[in-house]
C-alpha cells in the first residue's frame, strides 16, 4: 500500500458482509519517532482518511489524496500479530477516530496484551480502550491558506480552521486517558496560542495537565528541514518550561516511506 482508492474525510462506519472493515494506507514495523515513546519498536497501523487538512501534513496520502485499501479487523489484527517483535502499536491517520471500525480494531488489541497509542488530532471522541493518546491540536499556522495549500487554491482553509481545535472534545480525551499534547511548531509566534489553548484545556478539564506532558515538535518531513527548525524549538522548549520531542525516524530515515 497505498493502493488507488479513496478514503472518506468524515466519520464513518464502513462494513462489509464480512465484518468491520477500515481503509488502511499502510502496516509497517519501525521505531516510534515521536512523542514521549520514542525509540520503542512498535508496529503502525495507518488509517486513511482525515477532517482536517494541514498544509505540512506528513502523510499526504491519507488526507490531501487519500488512498487505501478495505481491510477486515481480523487482517489488519494478522498484519500486527507477523511483527513479533513488537508489544506496542501505534493507530495513527489521517485522523484514525474518524472512523468507528477503530475501536473493533482497539478492543482486538487489548485483548491481545498490545499497548496501544492512537494518534488523533482532538477533534473527534471515541470510547475504546487506548493506552496512550498522543493528541497534536491543530495551531492557525497549520491551515492550508492560498499560498500554502498543496493544491494551491485554499478550498480547505476556512473548513480547516473552523474545525481544528474543538475544546470539549480535547477535554474529553485529555480526561478519558493517559495523554500527550503534541503541537508542532513552525516557529516563535505559535507559542502565545499554544499557551492560550493550554488555559482553555486546562479550565475544561478535571485532570490535571503538567507541562511535562506538552510536547513540542519542530515541523519538517526531512532531515534538510529539521537542520533548520529543531534548535530554535528546543530553546522554545527550555524557554517555557515544556517538553521537546525529536522526529526521531525522520532523523533516522529521512522521508523514506514505512518509517
Amino acid at each position: 500500500m497505498p493502493v488507488n482508492s479513496t478514503a472518506d474525510s468524515e466519520p464513518s462506519s464502513a462494513e462489509t458482509s464480512d465484518g468491520a472493515t477500515l481503509p488502511i494506507n499502510e502496516c509497517f514495523y519501525s521505531l516510534q519517532g515521536e512523542g514521549t515513546l520514542a525509540g520503542v519498536p512498535s508496529v503502525f497501523v495507518r488509517t486513511s482518511g482525515c477532517n482536517l487538512r494541514c498544509w505540512f501534513c506528513d502523510s499526504y496520502h491519507t488526507s490531501w489524496e487519500p488512498t487505501h485499501g478495505q481491510l477486515g479487523i481480523d487482517d489488519v489484527v494478522a498484519e500486527v500479530e507477523s511483527h513479533e517483535e513488537a508489544d506496542h502499536v501505534v493507530l495513527t491517520g489521517g485522523e484514525p477516530l474518524i472512523h468507528e471500525q477503530s475501536v473493533d480494531l482497539l478492543e482486538r488489541l487489548d485483548e491481545l496484551g498490545y499497548h496501544t497509542t492512537v494518534e488523533t488530532n482532538g477533534t473527534v471522541y471515541r470510547d475504546a480502550p487506548i493506552d496512550l493518546a498522543s493528541i497534536s491540536p491543530k495551531l492557525a499556522s497549520s491551515t492550508p491558506t492560498e499560498t500554502r495549500d498543496p493544491k494551491g487554491d485554499g478550498e480547505w482553509a476556512e473548513r480547516h480552521d473552523e474545525r481544528r481545535i474543538d475544546i470539549d472534545t480535547l477535554a474529553d480525551l485529555v480526561d478519558a486517558y493517559d495523554s500527550q499534547l503534541k503541537f508542532v511548531v513552525t516557529g516563535e509566534d505559535d507559542l502565545p496560542e499554544i499557551e492560550n489553548l493550554l488555559d482553555r484545556v486546562r479550565n475544561a478539564t478535571s485532570t490535571t495537565v503538567r507541562d511535562s506532558a506538552v510536547l513540542l515538535m519542530p515541523e519538517g518531513v526531512t532531515r534538510e528541514q529539521l537542520d533548520v527548525s529543531r534548535n530554535a524549538v528546543a530553546e522554545l522548549a527550555m524557554e517555557y518550561g515544556y517538553r521537546y520531542t525529536p522526529r526521531l525516524h525522520v532523523d533516522l530515515w529521512n522521508d523514506a516511506p514505512g518509517t
